[in-house]
Formats: C-alpha cells, structure tokens, sequence
C-alpha cells in the first residue's frame, strides 16, 4: 500500500529545526522557531495559567465530551479579548464561536466554511505571509493568490502597494490579513492604515478573514486588536482565526477558535452549524484542556488580571529586545541601517539580509534563521545578544 511513497521534504521551519538540534556546535543560538522563551531560553508556563489549571482540575467531577461548539466560559471570554465588552453587547447572537485544535484549526475551519458558502474561493495573502497560511487553507480546495505588503528597501509596510493591490481585487473575493505583529515580517499596519484598508474592503464588498495570533505581543490587547473591531463596526461580516498559543503560553495544549460576526443572528447560527458540521468530518470536537484553561482565567477578574500583568511584562521584554539589537547592530557595522529592527513589533522580523550571509551565520557561528532571514526576537537574550550582534557585524563586513 505505502510502498510507492517519498519522503516528503521537511517543513522549512521545522526542518531548520532538526539541523539546529543536529549541529555539535557548543554555543549554538537557535532564532528560527516561533515560541516565546525567558531568559533561560525555556518557554514558561504563566502563573495564571498554572493557577487556573489547579483551580479547573480540582472543580472536574467528569471527562465527557464537551459541547461540540466548545466550552462557553471560553467562547464568551474569547469574544470579549477579541472585540470588547461593548462591540459584545452591541452585537449579541450576531457574534459566535466554536473552539478549535489552535490557530490551524480555526483557519482550517475557516476555510472549510468559505468552501460551504459556495461563493468565490479565492483568498488573497499578504506577500509575505506565514508559511503555513498556504498549505492550510488551499488543502481545503481554496486559491490562494497574494497583494504587495512588504517593501524590502525600507523594510516596511508597502503601504501604497498593498493599497493598489486590494482596489483591484475582484468583488467577492477573501482577504487574509494579520491583526497585529505580521508574520514573518513585523511590519505592521497603523490605525491610520487600517482604517484606510477596512473603507477598501467595504468599497470592493471584500471579507476580512483576520488571523490573530499575537493579541498583546505588539502594542497592547486593545490595540493589537484594533483592526478587528474597527471591521467588525463598519463591516457586514468578518471572519476571524485566533489562536492562544502565544499570549496564554499554551502551545502544546493547542488552543484556538473561529469567530464569525454577520448581519443577522440567523446569517451567524448558519454559519456555526457549517463549522460544526466540517469539524464533525474532522476532528469531531476540539481539545478541552486549554480551553478550559483560558475559560477560567477569563471568567475569574484575579486570574485575568494576573495573566494580563505577566503578558506585558512579555511584551516588554521583546519590545527592549528587538531595541537592543537594533542599537547594536547600528553600532557594531556600518553596511546597512537597522532603525527598521526598532520599528516594527511583536515577535517577528526579517533581518534583511542576504542569503549567502544566513548560510554563513550558520555554518561559521551556529546561528539559525529562516533563509527569509526572519528572526524571533523571542529567542534573544541578554546572553546571546552581543554575541548575535558581533557574529552579524562580521559576517555582514567579510
């Protein structure tokens, strides 16, 4: 039966990976993987997080199925971190919810209930997008086509192409865009920007399909989700993928959910049963475990409180991070101005460096990048920094 099968190429960022893991080198620095880590380089469990688990495991009395929308301390909480206690209110049952197996499953999802609408297929991307974005939503039978976002001179938003790009998009059509710290880039959209793309999409009768992934890695929980709230005001529908592996730490628990907001209460229970009914054909019902987790942190005004104080002490540290090296690299060289390291935000961001110079970082100094030459800032530290710094300035003057 397998007999004809290859072995598939590995996956660029896990695959870059399994080198790291594989190379002997003593003082190895791995940049490449998407994972928040402290400064002993070890991804920390949140105090809330801990707390809320001992609190739900001590309250079990059972491990049943939960309903096949999810857990609804989780879904309620969700809509509030997501779009506030006022847009909540104001909506009602316009707004709804089902968890999922992470951020993938909720684009998985996602795609899945685009499919059923029986509309257009096609999802336009930002170039570039994360890698994952592709395979995800095209194995679901949708096209997927990108729009200028990145301009690799300035190592910013291409703001005027991405602009020309969305005017021409046919009406009907998908657009994915990232809420907040774009992935891989980290070049993000102002207000500003944002209201200018969301007139454009009401303009041009497009869906905002919005990946969230990093609500308050960038600027704050409120303002990482502004893009969100501002479609969801002055859009008939929006679709949105969040995931909470990065702001509740719960990677392995695989955490996510889909939230749909449409016109009508009737237009939203539609849609749900669509996801329900595709998960049903997939996974059936999604994970409990990090649900109830974020459910209770969420519904319990001490522990969100808690989680919110240890999220921005998070979101700080890159932020002085992503500074430091910026300032270091600016003073360690003088090929290439890195100001654009200190402008843009969250977890990611594109060195901006050649390919040969990756390669290099690699082989001569054990350090790993993506060939794209992003960069999580999240594995920076205040012990690797100079020495990331030195072996940059080097490799870049050789």
């Amino acid at each position: 039966m397998f007999s004809d099968l290859s072995i598939l190429p590995p996956d660029p960022i896990l695959g870059l990976g399994q080198l790291y893991k594989q190379d002997p080198n003593p003082n190895k620095i791995n940049l490449s993987v998407g994972v928040y880590q402290n400064p002993e380089g070890i991804t920390p469990i949140f105090a809330a997080v801990k707390q809320a688990e001992q609190q739900m495991l001590a309250a079990q009395n059972t491990k049943t199925y939960i309903a096949q929308q999810g857990d609804d301390a989780f879904l309620a909480g969700m809509a509030t971190l997501l779009l506030g206690d006022a847009l909540v209110a104001e909506l009602g049952d316009r707004a709804g919810g089902v968890m999922t197996p992470g951020g993938c499953g909720a684009l998985r999802m996602s795609a899945e209930l685009l499919i059923d609408s029986g509309k257009s297929k096609t999802v336009w991307a930002s170039d570039p997008t994360w890698a994952n974005h592709f395979p995800l939503l095209q194995s679901a039978g949708l096209e997927l086509k990108t729009y200028r976002y990145y301009d690799a001179e300035t190592k910013g938003v291409d703001f005027q192409g991405m602009v020309d790009a969305l005017s021409q998009i046919p009406e009907g059509d998908t657009v994915l865009l990232h809420a907040c710290c774009h992935n891989p880039t980290g070049a993000n959209l102002t207000k500003v920007q944002w209201d200018e793309v969301i007139g454009i999409l009401a303009q041009r009768r497009l869906l905002p399909f919005i990946d969230i992934a990093y609500q308050g890695f960038g600027d704050s929980l409120d303002d990482d989700a502004y893009g969100i709230r501002e479609a969801v005001k002055r859009l008939p529908e929006v679709l949105i993928a969040a995931s909470c592996s990065k702001n509740f730490g719960l990677y392995r628990e695989r955490t996510g959910a889909i939230l749909v907001v449409s016109d009508t209460v009737e237009t939203t229970k539609a849609a749900l049963s669509h996801v329900m009914g595709a998960a049903r054909k997939s996974y059936s019902i999604a994970p409990y475990h990090g649900g109830g987790i974020v459910g209770t942190i969420l519904s319990d005004a001490g522990l969100t409180e808690m989680w919110k104080t240890e999220l921005e002490q998070v979101r700080l540290r890159m932020k002085s991070l992503r500074q430091q090296l910026c300032d270091g690299l600016n003073t360690a060289q003088s090929q290439q101005n890195f100001d654009f390291v200190g402008k843009s935000g969250g977890m990611f961001c594109y060195l901006g460096i050649s390919q040969a110079q990756i390669l290099k970082l690699r082989a001569d100094y054990g350090i790993y990048l993506l060939d794209s030459s992003r960069i999580n800032i999240a594995g920076l530290s205040e012990v690797n920094l100079p020495v990331i710094i030195d072996a940059v300035a080097k490799t870049m003057e050789s």
